[in-house]
């Protein structure tokens, strides 16, 4: 098994599981690598040293700066007052790595425990609102304006863009 790192043209990094490297060769040949977060299929390999378990490890520590930055994330007014006084902390490449990884964990676990209502979305979040169906998490389309609507009357929805890929099974 050969595990490359590899990275879009939008520089989004994702390991790649592969039998050999003409298997790689091939795949990427015919256009079926591509990147998890933005499903690009220009994919380049990246440099990479071969990977040792030698046991347990000890958690990394967070930079200073970036520890100062992490916590519990805000909504509604809270986080519009967080915003104007938002810091610029750089993000080093393990942890873009950290949240591209996060974010698809949160993809996942939104798809395993949601139905997909599709484009009925806006009048199926209305129905469970009003106590017409029963409550449950649903998922699906809603146009800038249904969303708004939807705001409007004390409904909660949040937009989640997903890529194409995303939308299928996971792996």
């Amino acid at each position: 098994m050969k595990v490359l790192d590899l990275q879009c043209r939008q520089g989004h990094s994702f390991e790649g599981w592969f039998g050999s490297q003409d298997d790689y060769d091939a795949q990427r040949a015919r256009g079926l690598v591509t990147c998890p977060v933005c499903n690009d299929s220009e994919i380049v390999k990246m440099l990479s040293a071969p990977r040792l378990n030698l046991g347990h490890a000890a958690e990394p520590v967070l930079p200073q700066s970036q520890a100062a930055t992490s916590g519990p994330a805000l909504a509604g007014s809270e986080r519009s007052a967080a915003g104007a006084n938002a810091v610029d902390v750089p993000v080093d490449a393990s942890s873009l790595q950290h949240m591209q990884a996060a974010m698809l964990n949160m993809v996942r676990h939104v798809m395993a425990h949601t139905e997909d209502v599709g484009s009925r979305f806006a009048e199926e979040a209305r129905r469970i609102h009003y106590g017409e169906r029963e409550e449950r998490n649903i998922r699906g389309q809603a146009t800038r304006e249904e969303t708004e609507a939807l705001l409007d009357e004390g409904i909660e929805v949040m937009p989640l863009p997903l890529p194409e890929n995303l939308k299928g099974p996971l792996q």
